[in-house]
């Protein structure tokens, strides 16, 4: 078994493909003409998102969005790249907010986190040194 994809259910999969396109560089993959599910070429890894109605068709007592909370959710999308705080600036100049500002860990990885504008929470690190 390996992992196909992650899927995010946001309000609005259109600003969130095009926040994700403009903050962290990814390209479109798919957007379907319902606007409800759209694609992103993230490498091996499929990052899809679904809107909140898509996911009330799959789901019938609902979902709890992102969007909806006023602390992350209990999950993270990590992004991995040389330039942490590059990153970082970069996406909080494109809309996202600042949970934690670019650190340093004992292992040898820098690590920050920001808030995407739909709730997601954006884990921006560096590769792990082995």
């Amino acid at each position: 078994m390996k992992l196909g994809y992650t899927i995010i259910y946001v309000p609005e999969v259109e600003e969130s493909l095009a926040f994700f396109e403009a903050a962290f560089d990814f390209s479109r993959r798919f957007l379907h003409e319902s606007g409800d599910y759209g694609e992103l070429e993230t490498g091996e890894t499929t990052l899809a998102f679904a809107s909140y109605e898509f996911g009330s068709m799959n789901f019938p007592d609902g979902i709890i969005g992102a969007s909806l909370s006023s602390k992350p959710l209990g999950f993270e999308v990590a992004l991995v790249t040389t330039d942490v705080a590059g990153a970082h600036t970069k996406a909080l100049s494109k809309g996202a907010t600042e949970i934690k500002a670019p650190e340093s860990k004992p292992w040898g990885q820098t690590v920050s986190y920001v808030r995407c504008p739909d709730g997601t929470l954006v884990e921006i690190c560096s590769p792990i040194s082995s």
